[in-house]
């Protein structure tokens, strides 16, 4: 079983001081980078230039999560662009299945975020063509937001599908993610966590980060799913 993983979002950053904000938590397993397009969700952040200008800036490497209109056509060139991992939602996508192998093929890890409102379902059997799933425990769009706990089945459901197909497949959660609700996600079946102002709004990133993973690997640890009960 993979460790619980910390992936600080930047959305919650200072913009004009990037390469010192990443730099803040080095001890991050993945640098979440929120990209929207002000389409898809009500919001406008960044796009792949300045993407680029981080995975410079950083030895981190990007977790590109794409809140983003006609994910075929763009997402492929955040994974060629370097991103470690590249996320598209099954919303916005036309053809998930041919999409992840795009973004595999050109060497990231492939995978694909749901709304709160979209189930887990009707894309079981696209489970083994991912590497991770993302459930969003708030509405994508804004950072900040108050987590969801009617996420929690959810997220459950979906740990109970991929320990059905016996997959590798990691599960983030994104949204509302702190010290108060990880342990929460963890015990659901949560192994990667995206936090942005639980790590940025307080005076060390860094420790913030280190505290969100012991709280995980604790509960993990408790955790039926992960003890095999």
């Amino acid at each position: 079983m993979a460790k619980p993983q910390i992936n600080p979002s930047i959305l919650s950053a200072d913009f004009a001081r990037l390469a010192e904000e990443t730099a803040k938590v080095s001890n991050a397993d993945w640098l979440h980078v929120d990209v929207m397009d002000n389409h898809f969700v009500p919001n406008l952040t960044l796009g792949l230039p300045v993407v680029e200008a981080i995975m410079k800036a950083s030895d981190t490497p990007v977790d590109a999560h794409l809140m983003i209109e006609d994910a075929d056509r763009w997402a492929p060139a955040y994974a060629e662009a370097g991103a470690g991992s590249v996320t598209f939602h099954v919303e916005a996508a036309a053809a998930p299945v041919r999409l992840a192998r795009t973004i595999r093929a050109a060497g990231a890890r492939a995978a694909m975020a749901l709304k709160p409102a979209t189930p887990i379902e009707p894309y079981e059997d696209l489970l083994p063509e991912l590497d991770m799933i993302l459930v969003m425990t708030v509405e994508p769009g804004f950072g900040g937001q108050k987590f969801l706990d009617i996420m929690l089945p959810k997220i459950r459901r979906t740990r109970e599908l991929i320990g059905k197909h016996g997959l590798d497949l990691w599960l983030q959660v994104d949204g509302g993610v702190s010290a108060e609700t990880i342990e929460r996600c963890a015990d659901a079946g949560a192994d990667v966590f995206v936090a942005g102002s639980a790590v940025y709004d307080g005076r060390d990133p860094g420790a913030a980060v280190d505290k969100l993973r012991a709280l995980a690997d604790q509960a993990t640890g408790q955790a039926a799913w992960a003890c095999g009960h």
